[in-house]
């Protein structure tokens, strides 16, 4: 993904707000006040500026969510239910698919010129809305919100998936795939974890949520999965049926997210889920040792 300035709409205390949760878990009262207090009396929402549906929701969504349910502090719940209506013009396509990116002022959306030349919404993003959303619906009683996010799964569990894999770019018009490029790291990454956390998180109801990340992890080891000469296993990207040797920086977090779902797996994958993310975090702990380490050399051709 080119590096870019995300726009959040107008929106300011961006680092603030997600670390809410933070400063209450490790007890800085003082600074968790003086938090709070912002948000209170400078966290305004009558901002007009265009602004990143996913960067919203994890941030400054998620972050309300997470103070609110920590402390039960009115003002985190209502501020949060407020800003999710206003990214739910987000979802105004002809199939349900949220496009990238929200004018907080005229409603208007559109995705990201970089997808696809602005054709695209991208799976990470439309893919990492359910945890937020479900409680927004929660919370408030407004139905709508989990509704979208329940489209959005209804719209991917028809689409054919090549092998069983999830593309990176889909029209949020004619909810087709536009680009058959699969990545665990960038533009793919959180939509995985969210399954995952979405079983988790609802008591282990959300029988769809685990039915779908088992099946896209049983893909991705498919298909994806290698082992380098040099011994490390690694999740490499697939670009219409042929591989690119490569695993990025976030896709490190893979390591973690199997382990979590490897209690829930059937049986006899629960070990083998187990040290398939050891061996994972074991490739990311040695890209980042050999990467700083010179004496180790630049990486030799075997590994």
């Amino acid at each position: 993904m080119p590096s870019i300035s995300v726009p959040t709409g107008g929106l300011s205390g961006a680092t603030i707000i997600d670390s809410l949760d933070t400063l209450y878990l490790m007890e800085l009262q003082e600074e968790f006040q003086e938090a709070k207090t912002w948000v209170e009396e400078n966290f305004h929402l009558n901002v007009s500026g265009e602004a990143s549906l996913f960067e919203v929701n994890i941030r400054y969504i998620g972050g309300l969510l997470s103070a609110f349910y920590l402390t039960g502090e009115e003002v985190f719940r209502v501020k949060a239910i407020k800003l999710g209506e206003k990214l739910l013009p987000a979802f105004n396509t002809p199939t349900g698919i949220p496009k990238g990116v929200v004018n907080f002022k005229s409603g208007s959306n559109r995705s990201w010129g970089w997808a696809m030349a602005g054709s695209s919404s991208i799976l990470a993003e439309f893919g990492s809305l359910h945890l937020e959303f479900l409680h927004l619906t929660e919370l408030s009683g407004n139905q709508v919100f989990a509704e979208k996010v329940r489209n959005i799964r209804k719209v991917l569990r028809k689409i054919n998936k090549p092998f069983g894999l999830y593309p990176n770019f889909l029209s949020p018009v004619s909810g087709n795939w536009m680009q058959h490029h699969v990545s665990v790291g960038g533009l793919g990454d959180s939509f995985y974890e969210y399954l995952i956390k979405s079983w988790l998180m609802s008591a282990k109801t959300d029988v769809e949520a685990k039915d779908m990340y088992y099946e896209a992890l049983e893909a991705i080891e498919t298909y994806l999965l290698n082992v380098s000469p040099g011994g490390l296993t690694y999740i490499a990207e697939w670009r219409g049926g042929i591989l690119d040797h490569k695993m990025g920086h976030l896709a490190c977090f893979s390591g973690g997210m199997i382990a979590l779902g490897a209690e829930d797996a059937k049986e006899e994958k629960r070990a083998h889920y187990r040290e398939l993310a050891a061996q994972i975090t074991k490739t990311c702990h040695e890209s980042y040792a050999r990467s700083g380490n010179p004496a180790r050399g630049r990486g030799s051709s075997r590994d």
